[in-house]
């Protein structure tokens, strides 16, 4: 078994489009609207969304692969490209996304990780991400790799307003 990272550039835009419809798809089509999907897969990972994104000079994402198979992808963010307004001294984790047949294979962990050592490169002090609050094992992986719940916030699909969790993580 081997696990590589690699950072994404923009000639990987169609391949981090096609992982991001798979493994959203794979985590919350069972608990959401066809309709409301839809609309999200379409605003979220549209190819002139992901190649804003990945042009983002605060932004860095990467793949990680699992017997050179591109398994899922990690996003990060700082200063203003976090999703909420936290401070400078915090880098958020946008995204963890692992194809389900990959899971169980410590990936997330290992991106998690690979987050957190970009952090204190950063020298940033906390880092933080959202979690929707249905997603009970994503909430427990979070809660065992050290974070807590700090707050919440509201986030759409389609038009249906859910709920994510904010949870933190204080680096030393």
């Amino acid at each position: 078994m081997t696990i590589n990272i690699k950072k994404c550039t923009i000639e990987d835009l169609c391949i981090l489009q096609e992982i991001s419809y798979e493994t959203f798809n794979e985590t919350f089509k069972q608990q959401n609207s066809p309709e409301n999907m839809k609309v999200y897969l379409e605003r979220a990972f549209n190819l002139k969304q992901l190649e804003k994104e990945l042009s983002n000079t605060s932004s860095e994402f990467f793949f990680v692969y699992f017997n050179d198979e591109v398994a899922g992808y990690l996003k990060v963010n700082i200063n203003d490209a976090q999703s909420e307004g936290m401070s400078d001294k915090s880098l958020e984790i946008e995204r963890i996304y692992i194809k389900n047949k990959f899971q169980k294979h410590g990936l997330g962990k290992y991106l998690l990780n690979k987050a957190i050592e970009i952090a204190m490169k950063r020298n940033k002090k906390k880092v933080w991400l959202g979690v929707w609050e249905k997603n009970e094992n994503a909430i427990a992986f979070y809660k065992k790799m050290g974070f807590i719940r700090t707050g919440s916030h509201s986030f759409y699909m389609g038009d249906e307003e859910q709920m994510d969790f904010i949870m933190t993580k204080t680096l030393i």
